[in-house]
């Protein structure tokens, strides 16, 4: 015990010496539509994979729109965060700051939702005029769910910040939900050569759209393509496919394949595709059903980026009669991962029970020492 009380000062030492510091906030001037206006640059960075913010900060124009339209908060995270990850191949978080959209509002995204009718503006296809309503819903799917738009700002001579780049994302449905003339929930499933072939078309146009704006003339522009998943599933969805187009191009030149998939630890789909990873996590289950004569769940999403997993994340609900077992439980985990994964893992273990978060452990491949933290009541 004295062992964990000495680890989680020092972590707790470690985090106070990283906190912010605001006497080190950089001063600039942010260059909008020929306006200028005072803004501040954090110092202070989280991690190298994530951006600084600048400061005020603007909320985007769209904003909440994404609770909307992505069936999911797992998706609602993936697709926010993965656009992020696709944007550190054009603008480097050392080099780039973030900011939320600035120039498509929620008018204009929810027009661009819309099914295509006469001269409107909607990306997604008019609905036919012949058959019934499940009829025409089957043979034209409502394919885009939302448009997510982010700002990558970079700094200029003179204290100066500008519009270095925009990214769109593209949340893509996997299944059509509708509903027939009687009112019966109703859906269809969309296929990926589809679902490819008509994001890649509205991307196409979004970019024409785009190059029409004042402001986004010149900027290069990223468009990612998301396979959002069904209602149901319990894990998110991935990006599938990314397009640049080149400072004052006018089109996307090639389309690059992203190779991102999340599994469910235990399913088919991940025996057949990373079986090793499954029998460790599968031996671990076991360990850790074993400890307590109590009910546990144990169960594991697995992220994988070109075939390679890059992410573990295990949830265990467990029954707990005091703070003392869940203590002993969590230093008994942190010793099953620190002794039985292999050190390439990267881990992050939730522990929660009806009452609750207990605990958290997280194990990364270039830390010696877990973290660990026991919430308190």
């Amino acid at each position: 015990m004295k062992k964990w009380i000495i680890l989680l000062a020092c972590m707790l030492l470690t985090l106070s010496a990283c906190a912010p510091k605001f006497n080190q906030e950089e001063q600039v001037v942010q260059e909008t539509d020929n306006k200028k206006q005072k803004a501040i640059i954090p110092k202070y960075n989280i991690s190298n994979s994530y951006y600084r913010t600048i400061l005020p900060f603007q909320p985007g124009e769209a904003r909440g729109l994404v609770v909307e339209n992505v069936n999911t908060r797992l998706d609602m995270d993936e697709f926010e965060l993965g656009l992020m990850r696709i944007a550190q191949d054009k603008f480097s978080p050392s080099q780039y700051l973030f900011q939320q959209g600035q120039y498509l509002d929620r008018k204009t995204i929810e027009s661009w939702l819309k099914r295509k009718q006469g001269n409107g503006e909607g990306l997604n296809p008019a609905l036919g005029n012949t058959g019934t309503n499940a009829e025409k819903n089957k043979k034209s799917p409502l394919y885009i769910s939302h448009i997510l738009e982010h700002n990558y700002l970079v700094k200029t001579e003179n204290d100066k910040v500008k519009l270095g780049g925009v990214v769109i994302g593209l949340a893509m449905n996997s299944v059509h939900y509708y509903e027939t003339e009687e009112g019966y929930p109703r859906e269809v499933k969309i296929s990926k050569s589809d679902m490819e072939k008509e994001g890649k078309k509205a991307a196409a146009e979004i970019v024409s759209r785009l190059r029409q704006i004042d402001g986004l003339k010149e900027v290069p522009i990223v468009v990612g393509l998301f396979e959002q998943q069904p209602k149901s599933s319990i894990v998110p969805g991935h990006f599938f496919a990314v397009g640049y187009v080149d400072k004052g191009g006018n089109d996307i030149q090639d389309w690059e394949k992203i190779n991102e998939e999340y599994y469910v630890f235990p399913s088919d789909e991940a025996e057949k595709n990373h079986r090793d990873d499954l029998v460790k996590f599968l031996n671990l289950k076991s360990d850790i059903e074993e400890f307590f004569p109590n009910y546990t769940g144990v169960i594991g999403r697995a992220f994988y980026r070109d075939d390679q997993l890059q992410q573990l994340t295990i949830d265990i609900v467990m029954q707990f009669y005091g703070k003392t077992e869940v203590i002993g439980f969590t230093q008994y985990v942190t010793g099953l991962l620190m002794e039985k994964m292999p050190d390439y893992m990267p881990i992050s273990v939730y522990i929660s029970s009806v009452r609750g978060p207990e605990s958290i452990i997280i194990k990364n491949p270039d830390q010696n020492e877990p973290f660990v933290h026991i919430y308190q009541p």
